[in-house]
């Protein structure tokens, strides 16, 4: 992969993502039956029949690709976070299933035509302007066969504007995850201007991410060579609506 490069002055990545205070915060959410869940609704959605090559995006430590690895897939897992990856490799190990996970920048991904499936979930997908956000479907249009499928899970841009929480407090333990939520209905970005504190020490971890509503991911599918295939308000397949909390869309590459 090429060196990465993201310096964004919204969203400190090596801040957002670092490794022990993000899975002290977050791990007791991230469940092994929620995520066991979520790639049952993945095989169900991607119409996952083995063996297929897959590429997951933004795959952080590696919970839905060592599990689809295991049902016989081939995974490459593409991340910017090296200790995000070691906890991927080291649980793929722990599964006895081999995943090639690679350090990397979503906008800077160059296959060609490898993959049957790609997947950017989690609300990976908005992480930059809008010309670099297109660059990477462009990226992700590349790098599928002809035929094959896309899938991205975000927050709706259309709920966001009317249901974001402007503050969210996570305590655990005496120490705190304060969230300081924005929404520009102009720009269309989502600003948390994230303040962590553990063991007294206080720590700001600021991001922002450019969310999409359905008419908006249309035109940038369209724009990157794919064709709008299906969308939902979940990954478990619910209908979708302008009220919906979450934005799932497949994309196709055309034959």
């Amino acid at each position: 992969m090429a060196e990465v490069d993201l310096h964004n002055p919204l969203f400190d990545l090596d801040a957002v993502f670092q490794v022990d205070d993000y899975l002290y915060f977050y791990r007791e959410t991230l469940t092994d039956e929620r995520s066991d869940a979520e790639v049952a609704a993945l095989v169900k959605l991607l119409a996952l029949d083995p063996p297929m090559d897959i590429l997951d995006l933004a795959c952080g430590f590696g919970r839905h690709a060592n599990r689809l690895a295991a049902q016989g897939h081939r995974l490459t897992g593409v991340d910017y976070s090296a200790g995000f990856l070691e906890l991927a490799r080291e649980d793929a190990l722990a599964r006895g299933v081999s995943v090639t996970y690679l350090q990397g920048d979503m906008r800077q991904v160059d296959f060609d035509a490898a993959f049957d499936r790609v997947m950017l979930l989690f609300t990976s997908f908005g992480y930059f302007d809008d010309e670099e956000n297109l660059l990477v479907l462009r990226n992700v249009t590349r790098a599928l066969r002809p035929g094959g499928l896309f899938i991205t899970d975000s927050m709706n841009r259309d709920a966001a504007a009317k249901y974001l929480a402007p503050g969210i407090v996570t305590e655990k333990d005496g120490n705190l995850m304060i969230d300081r939520n924005t929404f520009d209905s102009l720009t269309g970005q989502w600003r948390n201007r994230r303040i962590i504190i553990r063991e007294g020490v206080r720590r700001d971890a600021p991001f922002s991410v450019r969310l999409y509503n359905l008419t908006e991911m249309h035109h940038m599918l369209q724009s990157a060579g794919l064709e709008l295939h299906a969308w939902y308000g979940g990954l478990e397949g619910q209908p979708f609506s302008a009220d919906s909390r979450r934005l799932v869309v497949l994309a196709k590459k055309p034959a």
